[in-house]
């Protein structure tokens, strides 16, 4: 592992964004032993540490001119967008604008004659767009942006780019299977969500840490994680119950 990878994992673990606790469900109504809350990461310390981290990877597989503006979509890859634009000017001098959107368009003020669903008007005609979020489930929120951004394109007779997808986490899980009544059905494994996005856009998918890779890392280190609201080490017990878990639902 790379010293940013180390030095996500462990602040995953420190900040008790990543936790594992009984009784947890994903959105989509399958159980999970564990979840991750970028949300948390709530201090200037933590998000500043988290943009650290972002451009060091960027620059280490050699992202950073590959995008003009950096996008983040509401709500936290907003601030993910912030951070890290701001490291990267602050530790590698490198300056690149940022934008996000709204979850509805503004149409008063410097958007009064076009409705504006971004918000700083760094997109400009031809720019490239590099997508950054915290983590992959579904890619439901990145295809979500793009739609965002063809629709902002369109309406300004505009032309953008994305040249792919940086992310924080991979959970390296399927998506759910449903059955008639729109129910997940558990024990099931779904699709690669990060494939179908690759097939569909046509764009990468880049992402600093794998869930596994955290885990195992986090073990062997011996680096407490909050365990049913205990910091403590990883048991053995409990990476059985990861591992087992995605023996069902990974990919």
């Amino acid at each position: 592992m790379k010293s940013y990878q180390k030095d996500l994992a462990i602040l995953l673990a420190q900040s008790q964004a990543l936790f594992f606790k009984d009784g947890l469900t994903l959105k989509d109504g399958r159980p999970t032993p564990y979840f991750v809350n970028f949300g948390l990461f709530r201090s200037g310390r933590l998000i500043s540490d988290l943009g650290r981290i972002m451009a060091e990877f960027l620059i280490d597989r050699k992202l950073d001119g590959t995008f003009d503006v950096l996008v983040g979509p509401s709500y936290k890859g907003s601030a993910l967008a912030v951070a890290t634009v701001d490291a990267l000017w602050e530790n590698h001098q490198i300056d690149k604008d940022f934008d996000y959107d709204r979850k509805e368009a503004k149409s008063h003020g410097e958007a009064s004659l076009k409705a504006a669903k971004f918000v700083t008007g760094a997109l400009c005609d031809n720019c490239r767009v590099l997508i950054i979020d915290d983590v992959v489930t579904t890619m439901a929120t990145k295809f979500d942006i793009l739609s965002s951004l063809t629709a902002e394109a369109t309406a300004r007779g505009h032309s953008y780019h994305p040249t792919g997808v940086v992310l924080y986490m991979d959970r390296q899980q399927t998506t759910a299977v449903y059955d008639k009544k729109d129910q997940p059905v558990l024990g099931k494994k779904g699709q690669n969500a990060v494939e179908n996005f690759k097939a569909a856009t046509g764009l990468e998918v880049h992402t600093i840490l794998g869930i596994k890779e955290t885990i195992n890392y986090l073990f062997e280190a011996k680096e407490p994680v909050s365990q049913n609201g205990k910091l403590e080490a990883l048991s053995e017990s409990t990476v059985k119950k990861f591992h087992d878990y995605l023996e069902v639902y990974g990919v």
